[in-house]
């Protein structure tokens, strides 16, 4: 009897559990919403009014879809038809979706988890071709992640597609329920670095911070869509908890490799060969790298750039290597500075006591970025093609007189000679 009482009247357990239950009211009725309130303010207590408000109301297109107008670009009110410009370029989000797909038709193990959030991760593709196989947990990341936990348990391959930004939430969950255990779990972080137009809440700058310090964890950053294809299948089979993150919006617009290959595991590679200076780039900021290593070129410095690939582990052997062949090293992500893939570098040099580089650190300050496109964002920051140009060139010219094997018993004449050339 009880339990029917609470069923049939709204907020007798919130009553129970000590709150003031108002409402349910009207939440596009405007005056009755404020006579509710002026009646409650002041009242002592926890109070709890109950708003009800139907998504997109007002707009019919908005209120019988309300997923695919959770976030509208463009479009025409009219005739409720998006006019965003068609791209041939397809977004990270689709290629994931698209991807995985592929890899469960070959593989009956894998099953994709996601927090409410199948759309806007691409996942929706999954869920309508293996119904069976996929789990819509609801706003829940923490219950996503252990859920996952307990697949992994049980023989299969999760993947558990969260953004960046929402991983946050269930920290605890990655660190204790999948890593502790050393389980076999994807987490596909999309929104991984500026989000734009979601606002500060949204952007998913810390992940490289928070996750690389979890031991077991994997983790790792394609410089474009195909990249990301062969990460996917990499971390699906790595038998450890394995994160990919990869940005918002469309890719690169590369060839796509035809099969799906599992890449080597803690190992970059170099795309430009140079003489002068070395740029680590990380993910997204691999293209932007190369473009202004190009220009840089102009000026007469020749650099060397490497798609790091991995933050965790680390391709050591390589970063060492370069350390010793170039005074001069760049480290450019598209995350926050502070505990990221730069720290990871610099904690590998230092370990392997490779001393004696001038360094260059390029990612997000220790800020709170506000709303704003990505495009907008990462010229604010400097870490567009202009902005990394420009900021590394200042770099060289501020640091030319550095030379590796430069001492304090180094004569003071051969040093104010090569100041004074700085100069002209």
């Amino acid at each position: 009897m009880d339990a029917i009482r609470t069923y049939a009247i709204p907020g007798l357990l919130l009553e129970e559990l000590g709150f003031q239950y108002h409402g349910p009211v009207n939440g596009h009725d405007i005056p009755a919403l404020v006579e509710q309130l002026q009646q409650i303010k002041g009242k002592k207590g926890p109070i709890l009014l109950h708003v009800l408000t139907t998504k997109g109301k007002g707009y019919e297109a908005a209120e019988k879809d309300q997923v695919k107008w959770h976030g509208p670009t463009a479009f025409d009110v009219n005739t409720a038809t998006f006019v965003s410009p068609a791209s041939k370029v397809p977004t990270y989000t689709k290629v994931f979706g698209q991807t995985l797909v592929r890899i469960g038709e070959e593989d009956d193990k894998v099953v994709a988890i996601t927090a409410a959030m199948a759309s806007g991760t691409g996942l929706d593709k999954f869920s309508a071709a293996f119904p069976k196989r996929f789990f819509d947990v609801g706003i829940a990341e923490q219950h996503a992640v252990t859920f996952a936990a307990g697949m992994a348990l049980e023989g299969f391959k999760p993947v558990c597609a969260i953004y960046s930004t929402f991983l946050q939430r269930a920290y605890d969950q990655v660190v204790h329920d999948t890593c502790l255990m050393d389980l076999r779990t994807s987490f596909c972080l999309d929104r991984g670095g500026l989000a734009g137009a979601d606002g500060p809440t949204h952007h998913g700058l810390l992940d490289l911070a928070y996750l690389r310090c979890v031991p077991n964890m994997h983790l790792m950053a394609p410089k474009d869509e195909n990249e990301f294809q062969h990460m996917l299948k990499t971390a699906i089979d790595l038998p450890h908890p394995t994160a990919i993150r990869y940005p918002r919006g469309e890719a690169v617009g590369v060839q796509m490799d035809a099969d799906l290959k599992a890449l080597p595991v803690g190992k970059g590679e170099i795309l430009r060969e140079g003489r002068d200076i070395a740029i680590v780039a990380l993910g997204s900021m691999v293209y932007p790298a190369l473009h202004a290593a190009e220009l840089l070129s102009r000026d007469g410095y020749e650099a060397q750039v490497i798609n790091a690939r991995w933050v965790k582990p680390l391709d050591e052997e390589l970063l060492c290597q370069t350390a010793k062949n170039f005074p001069f090293l760049v480290f450019v992500e598209e995350a926050s500075i502070h505990g990221g893939f730069a720290s990871a570098c610099w904690e590998a040099l230092e370990r392997h006591q490779v001393y004696g580089n001038a360094f260059l650190r390029l990612g997000i300050p220790d800020v709170l970025v506000p709303h704003g496109s990505p495009s907008l964002l990462l010229a604010k920051y400097g870490l567009d093609t202009d902005g990394l140009y420009n900021r590394i060139r200042q770099f060289l010219k501020e640091n030319r007189w550095k030379r590796r094997g430069w001492t304090t018993s180094s004569s003071k004449r051969e040093l104010l000679q090569i100041v004074k050339r700085q100069r002209r």
